[in-house]
């Protein structure tokens, strides 16, 4: 199968990698030349010599309406977009109705797999027609893990990034729990090997998972966080999966209040936003804040010593 990539990033890069390996044609756009297949957007779309045309936009949330535009008068009736960036699932439905208006298909995938995809392979939430999936599920199969796992036609337009939204939500309770009992270990008198406690739980214990993994990796590399900053950035997708249970009436108090701690993290002196960012390191390739000397403040001078 042919598919356009545009987008050729830590992720879209990695995920052409992989569809290739599946033998698949894969015709990449970025901006940046170095890496890319094609020289424009029209020129992507001019390679793909096979009906119908699939493309692929892996782009942050901000550029996906703009690209979205400038397909739809490029692509013919019958052919695909796939919007498989994080962006917010109320865009889902106003983009396939911009595309319906000329024929043209539209899907809308949550992908999860970070840096690790290439390896692994790629979950992913799919929200769109039956037909479009159909069309596209050899892509998918490329991507998706080798198991039976990591897939999924979550439901209508909108229900793949809903359902990764949702995920990412689950992901930041999750990396707070470790975060916070990572501090708790470090403050006992007691404990005095935390990243061997965090190891030894990577079997038998009913906590056991591949965020404790990277866990682990991460304290390995740095047993007590000293070269990172407490400072953890959130991506937006928690705030959109809080303010969605908010307007379906729907308790979340552990998802807000890992979200909120992000929040304060960005403000104030939080040993276990260490462990945050750490972790998003490991499995994101976020950037994180190296650590900085503490700032003295002489008498009568304000703000706040992290600089924020």
């Amino acid at each position: 199968m042919q598919i356009g990539l545009v987008g050729l990033g830590k992720m879209g890069g990695n995920m052409r990698e992989r569809i290739r390996k599946g033998g698949h044609t894969v015709i990449g756009y970025d901006r940046n030349q170095e890496i890319s297949d094609s020289k424009d957007l029209q020129d992507m779309v001019n390679q793909l010599t096979e009906g119908p045309k699939v493309v692929w936009v892996m782009l942050p949330i901000q550029f996906v309406d703009e690209t979205v535009t400038q397909l739809a008068e490029m692509l013919s009736p019958g052919d695909i977009i796939i919007d498989g960036g994080n962006s917010k699932w109320t865009n889902d439905k106003r983009h396939a109705e911009q595309l319906r208006a000329k024929g043209i298909g539209f899907l809308d995938c949550g992908v999860s797999g970070g840096i690790w995809g290439l390896e692994y392979g790629y979950a992913l939430m799919v929200g769109g027609e039956a037909a479009d999936v159909a069309t596209v599920q050899p892509i998918f199969d490329a991507l998706k893990p080798e198991s039976e796992y990591g897939f999924v036609h979550a439901g209508a337009h909108g229900a793949g990034h809903f359902a990764k939204m949702v995920h990412n939500g689950i992901e930041y309770a999750l990396m707070q729990a470790y975060a916070e009992g990572w501090e708790l270990l470090e403050k006992a008198e007691e404990v005095t090997d935390v990243p061997k406690i965090f190891e030894s739980w990577k079997e038998g214990t009913v906590i056991r998972s591949w965020l404790l993994d990277l866990t682990v990796d991460a304290l390995h590399k740095d047993p007590h966080l000293d070269k990172i900053d407490d400072i953890a950035e959130d991506s937006g997708e928690g705030r959109w999966t809080v303010n969605a249970a908010v307007d379906l009436g729907v308790p979340v108090p552990t998802i807000a209040a890992s979200l909120f701690a992000r929040f304060v993290s960005q403000q104030e002196d939080k040993p276990a936003m260490k462990m945050i960012a750490a972790m998003r390191n490991e499995f994101g390739g976020h950037a994180v804040v190296a650590a900085q000397p503490e700032k003295t403040m002489t008498p009568g001078e304000g703000g706040n010593p992290k600089g924020h």
